[in-house]
């Protein structure tokens, strides 16, 4: 075992050692030591360790007890020569680790000479931690902690190193008692405690490393992504891989090729584990949710899905639900339980599953009914009617099933009238009992059967249908399980829809590690509540929940006084540690300032994922440091099973890219001279983001026009976005090719790019660009954030302007004063940023009126619908613009 310029402590001979199941520091005990009981002095040994043995030993038994022990640790090391490891006291939980260790006959106590072995094990350890404690603090933390372990051969993943100092660490009690970090005593302990659950966990992993696989020993830091040799070609750059894993694909061994294997992987594990978690409704009058999550286990999830599946094969089996080409079937819901049951239900008997977003108005569902030709539909009783009502329309649709019990009388109403349009209406409990009473076996998909039509949120035209085969779905899958630690198997909060890629491969994770998915109550402003109650450890989301999650931390911590300074003076410790570390815990201000915003998530949150569109370097930064935990950012597609990239966990200079290329494709940049992006820039390519790989789609269903604008002739998938890829492999998206205009002057801009940078503005809750080829300059247009826009506004007007009070508010979105103001914020911000100065806003109108997906100026995933947009502030955008370009002084120049 190598301990670097250190060197191992030294061999003393004569002792002995504990029993080789335990070991030392760097393993080297090899001995086992030979018993003695009595009162006499062993011959030959040392007179010093002797007087602290007999000083504790009162009754000449000759065997101590665990707190005489004690007693004689703290005498020992009292009095030894070097002070940096002393304590006033010798935790007690230690001292019976240590007696369990050398009580070999476990009479409960020790003689002289497995006293003398033990004290050898503690002066070597003394050696140890003199070593690392370089600061003579009398405790080691962070930076010091890490090393030390790492020379014993433990390199541990920042989160779990943050959990050693919690639960290790001395509680900081002010001019009393050890400093804060870990003391000699606890640190003996602790690394007794990590070389346990070390061997424990490499057990467990024997178990699940064919689809789970654990990092390198030595992560290649400056290889994330490395390009594949000979694949530089003029006009675009070498194909990059995974610098940890490669490239796997389904000829892979051990790899997950079909989505029925994820459930059967985390069935394995455990029947009666909890599966799928909600909170019911106790009270409908008023509102009222339980105080805890109901579950249903994975057994009870096994049978459900042979009961549905078995019921839908039989059906379509004997001819009443009719078809296409393939045995679609549709699920319009909000999140929840029964969503995730139908869908393993789907796959474990070879059925295709479209999926619609819960928010999707009329004229979307009648489309995707009649593009993906949908024989059913499984729904919320809410969207019951409105399927009813586009029957007329849907021709293909036979059956209607709700998820949800209705009363008597609603059901019937419901029966009578699809009765009367020829289509056949239940709930889910009957549609089950059917099928339990016509169990049929399940039906295998093949790698290459399709699994699921994904359809795209357009902004623009309808939306397009991304055929996804089971490989794709289920490799995608396996990918992102590469690398992720999660205690417990992972506790998931849902609330991200479930029809978005994006939120069913972060639960496909969840399942095929055996996890626990807990669904949120529908509401958004309960989703605190929910995370409270949950205590969930895995939490996927997007730049627009933890910009607020920010937000809020920083108004409710960035306060005048003691509080404030302590809360910017943790916020800087712990992002210098971050910074040059990847560490993101901190023992002292983890407890201190941090804890409280742990708590908001449910206090449990090990691994956050940003995705589904760009975040700031700040935001993600301060994520890792106020909770303490892994966050990473990942970019994905629908089109590629939401998969392309993620960022690494503990990689100090991570934030503000998307990390290498994952382990299912590669990735290349092609130029776009337009833009005056090239594969040759300097220092990195530059260029259009390309992909291929196993989870890449194929075609977009019945558009073939679209598949052969998309995929080119050698597999790659172009993107439309713009990316730069670094010198250590990693992906950063900088523009989008699409969504770029010409202004007046001739000056390109990337309207998207622009607008997610104002959106990192606390104030801007949301952000509209609009730019006119006939004219030089871009026009904004804020939804303010309503604490933030209060605050400005009683600031300039004078004025005591509260969040609740709206119609002051309106009043201020008007005032030339408030608008200037929050123009020249958002310039500072633009320009702190980069943005050349055409890039940048300078007209702006302040609306408190929202953009929604009601009135269709927002997608079902809240992407902004530009055309609607711009209709919906035409009035303002024409006035603004006849206003003139402004001018600025010298001094002030954009």
């Amino acid at each position: 075992m190598s301990y670097g310029q250190y060197g191992a402590p030294p061999r003393h001979a004569g002792y002995g050692a504990p029993p080789p199941s335990y070991g030392g520091p760097g393993g080297y005990y090899q001995q086992q030591q030979q018993q003695q009981r009595g009162p006499q002095v062993p011959s030959g040994a040392d007179p010093q360790l002797w007087s602290y043995f007999s000083a504790v030993d009162a009754d000449r038994s000759g065997a101590i007890s665990v707190t005489e022990l004690q007693q004689a640790l703290v005498n020992g090391i009292h009095f030894s020569s070097s002070k940096s490891p002393s304590s006033s006291e010798f935790d007690l939980d230690t001292v019976k680790m240590l007696m369990s260790i050398f009580d070999t006959d476990r009479s409960g106590t020790i003689n002289f000479t497995e006293f003398a072995g033990l004290w050898k094990y503690i002066s070597d350890w003394q050696g140890v931690f003199r070593h690392f404690d370089r600061d003579r603090s009398g405790s080691i933390e962070g930076a010091e902690l890490a090393e030390a372990l790492r020379s014993f051969g433990y390199n541990l993943s920042p989160p779990l190193l943050g959990l050693i100092e919690h639960k290790y660490a001395s509680e900081p009690i002010a001019g009393y008692g050890p400093p804060p970090g870990i003391t000699f005593d606890r640190f003996v302990r602790a690394c007794v405690a990590v070389k346990t659950l070390t061997e424990a966990f490499q057990r467990n992993m024997v178990f699940q490393s064919d689809k789970q696989r654990p990092w390198p020993e030595v992560k290649p830091y400056d290889k994330q992504g490395v390009p594949v040799p000979g694949t530089k070609r003029p006009g675009q750059s070498a194909h990059y891989r995974n610098g940890a894993w490669g490239l796997i694909d389904e000829n892979t061994p051990n790899s997950l090729v079909t989505m029925d294997q994820i459930f059967e992987d985390g069935l394995k594990l455990g029947k009666d584990r909890d599966f799928l978690g909600w909170r019911p409704i106790v009270s409908r009058n008023p509102l009222k949710f339980a105080p805890a999550y109901s579950w249903v286990t994975y057994g009870e999830a096994d049978q459900r899905r042979q009961y549905i599946g078995s019921a839908l094969h039989a059906l379509f089996q004997n001819g009443q639900l009719g078809g296409g080409e393939m045995q679609t079937v549709g699920i319009w819901s909000q999140n929840r339980p029964e969503w995730q049951l139908v869908d393993i239900a789907l796959q474990s008997y070879n059925k295709v599953g479209v999926s619609l977003y819960d928010t999707l108005g009329k004229d979307s569902v009648e489309y995707i009914i009649n593009h993906a030709h949908l024989t059913v539909a499984f729904t919320s009783a809410d969207h019951v009617p409105t399927l009813l009502k586009l029957v007329p329309n849907t021709p293909s649709l036979k059956l209607i099933v709700s998820f949800d019990e209705l009363p008597e009388d609603a059901s019937s109403i419901l029966k009578s009238w699809a009765q009367t349009l020829n289509v056949q209406f239940q709930t889910l409990k009957e549609f089950e009992a059917f099928g339990k009473a016509n169990i049929l076996p399940l039906i295998p998909a093949t790698p290459n059967t399709v699994a699921s039509i994904c359809y795209t949120s357009g902004t623009t035209n309808m939306p397009k249908g991304v055929v996804l085969y089971h490989k794709n779905l289920a490799l995608a899958t396996q990918s992102n399980l590469y690398g992720m630690e999660l205690p417990d198997h992972g506790i998931l909060m849902s609330y991200l829809p479930l029809a978005h890629i994006y939120e069913r491969v972060a639960e496909l994770c969840a399942i095929a590690l055996g996890g626990r998915i807990g669904y949120f109550t529908g509401d958004p402003l309960r989703l605190l509540e929910d995370c409270q109650i949950l205590k969930p450890n895995f939490f996927p989301s997007v730049p627009r929940v933890l910009n607020r999650v920010y937000q809020a931390a920083m108004a409710g911590g960035n306060v005048p006084g003691l509080k404030g300074n302590l809360f910017r003076k943790a916020i800087a410790t712990k992002l210098e540690r971050l910074r040059t570390t990847g560490v993101p815990t901190h023992a002292l201000w983890d407890r201190l300032v941090f804890r409280k915003i742990q708590a908001v998530l449910g206090g449990q949150i090990k691994l956050v994922i940003s995705g589904s569109a760009p975040i700031t370097s700040d935001v993600m930064d301060f994520l890792k440091i106020a909770f303490a935990c892994e966050c990473i950012e990942g970019y994905g597609l629908t089109e590629t099973a939401a998969t392309c990239a993620k960022s690494w966990p503990d990689d100090p200079s991570a934030s503000g890219t998307v990390g290498p290329p994952v382990p299912v494709n590669e990735v290349k940049v092609v130029d776009v001279p337009a833009m005056g992006y090239t594969s040759d820039d300097k220092p990195n390519p530059r260029g259009e983001l390309c992909i291929r790989g196993t989870n890449v789609f194929t075609q977009y269903y019945k558009d073939e026009k679209n598949t052969k604008d998309s995929i080119d002739e050698e597999g790659w998938f172009h993107t439309g976005d713009v990316a730069e890829i670094d010198q250590v492999g990693r992906v950063k998206i900088i523009d989008r090719v699409k969504n770029i205009m010409k202004l007046a002057q001739g000056e390109y801009v990337a309207l998207e790019k622009i607008e997610n940078l104002y959106s990192s503005v606390p104030l801007c809750a949301q952000v509209f660009v609009h730019g006119d080829g006939l004219q030089s300059y871009l026009i904004g247009v804020i939804v303010p954030e309503p604490v933030a826009f209060s605050a400005i506004a009683t600031s300039v007007t004078g004025k005591k302007v509260t969040p609740e009070d709206t119609t002051s508010l309106a009043a201020a979105a008007q005032d030339p004063k408030v608008v200037q103001h929050v123009l020249g914020m958002l310039t500072k911000a633009a320009q702190r940023n980069g943005l050349k100065g055409f890039e940048q806003i300078k007209r702006l109108h302040l609306s408190l009126a929202p953009f929604t997906i009601e009135e269709n100026t927002l997608t079902p995933t809240m992407k902004l619908r530009r055309k609607d947009a711009y209709n919906k502030f035409k009035v303002e955008i024409d006035a603004l613009y006849a206003l003139g370009e402004p001018t600025f002084s010298a001094g002030n120049k954009l």
